[in-house]
């Protein structure tokens, strides 16, 4: 693989995991489970204003998916922090309690972390 076609997948990484994300969302919402859509919605609402800020919440859950190890769960609040208006300094210190309290487990993840970073800037969002 060319270094050139590799940077054209890493760039689509993050847009092939929106597109992704979404038909197996609506897949799983297609069922009309209730005990699905509820929790769905407890998700969504968890993240909105509250004694903390939804910028705060996400911050806490992007830690929160490091210190899980789950990069699917970086990307969505990397996003998530971005849109509610984190900078990229509030993104790393984040970043950095998640390697503090998961220790160096979290490196890996924190390197995917440091890539969608770099696209969320060469989108604009950060």
């Amino acid at each position: 693989m060319s270094i050139n076609s590799n940077m054209s997948t890493e760039e689509n990484r993050l847009e092939e995991f929106r597109k992704k994300r979404k038909a197996a969302n609506d897949k799983i919402l297609d069922l009309d489970h209730l005990g699905v859509k509820r929790f769905f919605n407890l998700d969504s609402n968890t993240y909105k204003d509250g004694a903390l800020s939804s910028q705060t919440k996400e911050l806490l859950g992007l830690v929160a998916s490091a210190v899980l190890r789950c990069n699917d769960c970086i990307d969505y609040h990397l996003e998530q922090c971005a849109k509610a208006g984190s900078t990229k300094e509030e993104i790393v210190d984040a970043l950095n309690v998640a390697l503090v309290v998961g220790g160096s487990i979290v490196i890996p993840h924190f390197r995917h972390a440091i890539g969608t970073l770099e696209m969320l800037e060469g989108e604009g969002l950060l």
